[in-house]
């Protein structure tokens, strides 16, 4: 009698621990995630034999929560399955070795692992909406940016090739050290200044003019390179190079260099002195990939969002327009291309372009 109802008892437990599992699960949203993940692990503890010697774990990809520390030498575990694939687990120990896992108590951690998979299945597949939704907005914004930007250019660029035209003409009737000739001077710089910015707000909106052109581009990435050897140089930067042969694309052979230039340029300004940037080429099936590697302080959640607007800019004022990079973008999407940055394991940002290559 005594062991039926212990057996009864056990039972219970159970099914009390199945019912919170299941209500904690339908109340779960991507921001409660954790302290449902916490509250399940509590409940399952309670529903073993002998919660008090009894730890659990959750472990789904990087994350690992655990009721305390797990005994190794006696555990039982379940996977965590999402779309098929093996994505973690759950597990139970013992913390004395004197005792031993009921047959029921395998079962239910892999009916909760069943429960817990199908949750975090929809919660991926959520985050992967909200993902999705953040990149087609970004895109819009883009190209709004794009349109305005490519506007202003136009409006701007007449204005500023009289500025400069008339400037130098007037510049002819002063002798070169007077004051006028000086003040003039500070004009045509400024001009001169104001016109390249135009100039990369018309590469942001793609209204330069390409030319296009089969080409293998290993030589492209090298001569971007042999110009930016002085600034490496005066930093102490050494730069290797990782470049397979026959990287040929239909491109702009022009504005590829300036890609590769802007890339490596910022890469130069945020990797410390005696540091390493690393440009690696190759090509996959379809594609040619390009990785400027650099040893900076790498890219915090805003910086990753604005990276590409125009006019965005974690430098100091004077020291950058903020256009460099919505040039890059602006540049790689009229090659039908794609640009992304992401923070490098320990130090660092990896800028990777992906350019449709031609066989």
């Amino acid at each position: 009698m005594e062991t039926t109802e212990l057996k009864l008892r056990e039972r219970i437990k159970e099914l009390t621990c199945l019912y919170e599992v299941s209500s904690i699960i339908s109340n779960t949203d991507i921001d409660s995630l954790e302290t449902s993940l916490t509250a399940i692990l509590v409940s399952i503890k309670k529903a073993f034999q002998y919660p008090s010697a009894t730890e659990i774990s959750v472990v789904y990809k990087d994350v690992h929560y655990a009721t305390g520390v797990l005994n190794d030498q006696l555990t039982i575990s379940s996977k965590i399955q999402l779309f098929n694939q093996h994505k973690g687990e759950i597990t139970a120990s013992l913390t004395s070795n004197k005792s031993s896992f009921l047959k029921e108590e395998k079962q239910l951690i892999d009916s909760i692992a069943l429960k817990m998979s199908s949750l975090l299945e929809r919660i991926e597949i959520k985050e992967n909406e909200k993902s999705l939704r953040r990149q087609i907005e970004h895109t819009d914004r883009l190209n709004i940016l794009g349109e305005i930007t490519a506007g202003i250019a136009h409006e701007l660029n007449t204005p500023l090739t009289n500025i400069l035209g008339f400037s130098e003409l007037l510049q002819e009737n002063f002798p070169e050290k007077s004051d006028f000739h000086t003040d003039l001077d500070k004009i045509i710089k400024n001009a001169i200044y104001s016109r390249e910015v135009v100039k990369k707000l018309m590469f942001f909106s793609c209204k330069m003019p390409q030319e296009w052109q089969i080409a293998d581009i290993k030589p492209t990435l090298k001569s971007a390179i042999d110009l930016l050897k002085p600034s490496l140089r005066k930093k102490e930067i050494n730069c290797v190079l990782d470049i397979e042969d026959h990287l040929v694309l239909k491109a702009d052979v022009l504005q590829i260099t300036q890609v590769i230039f802007n890339l490596v340029m910022n890469a130069i300004y945020f990797t410390p002195t005696n540091g390493t940037i690393e440009i690696k080429a190759y090509k996959t099936k379809t594609n040619i990939i390009i990785k400027v590697i650099d040893e900076g302080i790498g890219l915090n959640k805003n910086t990753k969002t604005k990276l590409f607007e125009p006019f965005f800019s974690t430098k100091p004022v004077g020291e950058g327009s903020g256009l460099g990079l919505s040039v890059v973008h602006g540049i790689i999407a009229s090659h039908k291309g794609k640009i992304t940055a992401n923070n490098n394991p320990h130090q660092g940002a990896t800028f990777k372009i992906k350019l449709p290559a031609t066989f």
